[in-house]
């Protein structure tokens, strides 16, 4: 499967494809909840949710006092953007 180009809007991306991305960057779906995932990396974990108009991210016990720390992503930002500032960490 070929993405489109990463400068393009998220919105642009058909749902097989940003389902596809997602693993591809270390996701995985919540097989109960098709449109929550989870990611885990060395020094953060975030909850991911694909919401209507933008993708939800909850990074897990990383703010002040272990509190969460969640960020919202309008779908028309790129991936290429979505991606940096994403799976950057919080």
């Amino acid at each position: 499967m070929t993405l489109p180009s990463a400068d393009t809007p998220l919105y642009n991306h058909p749902l097989h494809e940003i389902e596809q991305w997602l693993r591809s960057q270390g996701c995985e779906q919540d097989p109960t909840v098709p449109h929550s995932w989870r990611v885990a990396q060395a020094d953060w974990q975030a909850q991911l949710w694909l919401e209507t108009e933008e993708l939800t991210v909850l990074y897990l016990g990383q703010g002040e006092n272990g509190k969460d720390i969640q960020r919202s992503f309008k779908y028309s930002l790129s991936r290429e953007d979505i991606e940096a500032a994403v799976f950057s960490g919080p």
